[in-house]
């Protein structure tokens, strides 16, 4: 008997289909979304996102992190008093023992770069938020603002002279034109190490954890008791990792902004 073919199913078009795998990817967290529709000026999407709001959340959260901080400012500090201070003394530290003491008037920028990072990395591991850091674009924006503003100190500084530092120091004439060359390439492709460094660890920790992550539930239910108990201690201990990457991504985008802004200033090879 021939059946007649009945109405096609949510699933059964092409459009379903990746609709459903699209659905069940890990990459779907990091799906950038519109919040209150489409903009656009000039050909350019200006929309309102969720990248653009946890952005603003993160500069929130900064805010009032440091002023409650440092709104007593008690001889003997609280916790949250400690912890400001704690961040406070090892980003300084940190541009001290690569700087010096000229970088001291840099503190604010440094500072804000750290804990914009840090921010936005541990809001990553919030459920239902949006990991920043996550997008290439948002990283390169970072690394290429630090490669600007590090190459235009170091012009104010050393003037044309700067050019000097794509000279290595002590190499013989006849190499230098192929070491300078090199130096060149290596200088201008510090934006793009910098982001890549800090976007795919991002993204492959939180690929890992949801991936890693959808197994616990079935096995805790298909296992016994204590069976169960092992994917749920190891999701939390992954979990417990990603903070840990979280915090030293943060300190390694830092500190290589420090390391770059000491080339500017002391044009050391």
């Amino acid at each position: 008997m021939k059946m007649k073919p009945g109405p096609a199913g949510p699933y059964e078009n092409g459009v379903g289909i990746v609709a459903a795998q699209e659905h069940h990817s890990p990459l779907e967290q990091f799906r950038i979304e519109h919040i209150g529709g489409h903009l656009s000026l000039g050909g350019y999407d200006i929309s309102f996102n969720n990248s653009a709001l946890w952005m603003l959340i993160a500069v929130a959260a900064i805010t009032v992190f440091m002023l409650i901080g440092i709104r007593k400012q008690a001889v003997v500090p609280g916790r949250w008093q400690a912890l400001v201070e704690f961040l406070y003394d090892f980003v300084a530290n940190m541009l001290k023992e690569n700087v010096g003491s000229e970088g001291r008037k840099y503190f604010p920028w440094v500072f804000s770069i750290f804990m914009f990072v840090l921010f936005c990395n541990l809001f990553g591991l919030l459920p239902k938020s949006f990991t920043v850091t996550s997008h290439i674009i948002v990283t390169f924006a970072l690394a290429m603002m630090v490669f600007l503003i590090v190459t235009a100190i170091g012009f104010i500084r050393h003037g044309f002279h700067f050019l000097s530092f794509f000279v290595p120091k002590g190499a013989p004439v006849w190499l230098l034109p192929l070491m300078i060359p090199i130096e060149v390439i290596s200088y201008f492709i510090r934006p793009m190490s910098l982001s890549v460094r800090l976007f795919a660890n991002m993204v492959a920790g939180h690929v890992m954890l949801v991936v890693l992550g959808s197994f616990v539930l079935p096995l805790g239910l298909a296992g016994a008791y204590i069976s169960g108990i092992v994917p749920v201690a190891a999701i939390t201990a992954i979990i417990g990792l990603e903070f840990l990457i979280a915090c030293l991504q943060a300190y390694v985008f830092t500190i290589l902004t420090c390391i770059y802004l000491n080339d500017a200033v002391h044009m050391h090879h």
